[in-house]
């Protein structure tokens, strides 16, 4: 769990220097109006030594408008629509910096977010990854009363072989909580970026957890905007995507990582539990389950299978139990 040790002091180290170059990649579609918020509070950071980089995925309204208002502030990128994987792969390639940090173009970045993670990453050598918590916020920049990373605790954190056993860690964050060291994101992209996925920030976090220790902070440094059009948080239909999701992540885990298998199964376990929950009713989700199935032995389609029924007899009594409290 990621609340489940001591709150500990960030000391300095001696892994990096004392300002490294950090490069903020800006993940862009169709965002014209908060791109431009993005940026600014990706160029408004109290520490000074920063590149951002803006890919536009291409984007069909006034986007790329906005973007070029900035002029060499930024780092453009202009390319066809490939999805949030093409954006990490592809913003990646170009940047330079030691630390890397993700920011969706709907979410803001407090002003002393790199400050704060970059003085993280200088806690240890073997700290690969930097993850904090988040505040949701509506259309209007009002704070909303939930959030998707609870009871974080700021402390160095090491969960690799929680995962090398097929357990997942609680409560990672989405993109804009993300904070990586150059060498580690190396070991992880290009990462696989088929259309039909056009967002999914689960295999770049998960693997790293997997790959390196890491480090939580519980400031929430990072504002994600909650409105009509997210791509993942909060949606309607988030047992389908939820579901896809994980069946791919699961897909590339096992074609990248062979032998991570154990989590690659907990994911593809994870994937068809939300499929279940939509009803099995995607047709794609079906097939990929199915060929994921075909290409495992029969101990692991068992290990899966069990998995997957334990998540729905948990949901089961969860909800009888909510029944019986509200009656």
């Amino acid at each position: 769990m990621i609340n489940s040790q001591e709150s500990v002091k960030i000391q300095p180290s001696s892994n990096l220097d004392d300002t490294p170059l950090v490069s903020i990649i800006i993940g862009n579609y169709n965002y014209e109006k908060f791109v431009g918020q993005a940026i600014n509070s990706a160029l408004n950071q109290t520490y000074p030594n920063i590149e951002v980089i803006v890919v536009d995925d291409g984007s069909q309204d006034k986007s790329r408008e906005v973007i070029n208002q900035y002029g060499n502030q930024v780092i453009p990128i202009f390319k066809e629509n490939g999805g949030q994987p093409s954006n990490y792969n592809i913003g990646f390639a170009k940047s330079k910096g030691e630390i890397i940090c993700f920011l969706d173009s709907d979410d803001i970045f407090l002003s002393d977010k790199v400050e704060k993670v970059v003085k993280a990453f200088q806690s240890s050598l073997e700290i690969g990854w930097c993850f904090h918590s988040i505040q949701l916020i509506d259309e209007n920049n009002n704070p909303l009363p939930v959030t998707t990373t609870p009871n974080y605790v700021t402390r160095e954190c090491d969960f690799r072989q929680m995962v090398n056993s097929g357990k997942l860690p609680y409560h990672l964050p989405p993109c804009s909580g993300l904070c990586f060291k150059r060498e580690l994101l190396e070991k992880i992209l290009p990462m696989p970026c088929p259309k039909k996925v056009t967002n999914n920030d689960y295999y770049v976090k998960y693997m790293s957890v997997a790959l390196s220790k890491g480090f939580i902070l519980n400031d929430d440094l990072t504002l994600q905007k909650i409105h009509n059009n997210n791509a993942a948080t909060l949606r309607q239909d988030r047992h389908e995507q939820k579901s896809r999701k994980y069946i791919y992540t699961a897909m590339w885990v096992k074609q990248e990582f062979p032998k991570f298998c154990k989590l690659a199964n907990k994911l593809m376990a994870i994937g068809l539990d939300f499929n279940r929950k939509d009803g099995n009713k995607n047709d794609e989700n079906n097939q990929l389950i199915q060929n994921y199935m075909n290409s495992i032995s029969l101990a692991e389609k068992i290990e899966i299978n069990f998995i997957a029924l334990y998540y729905l007899l948990r949901d089961l009594v969860k909800n009888k139990l909510f029944f019986i409290q509200a009656n």
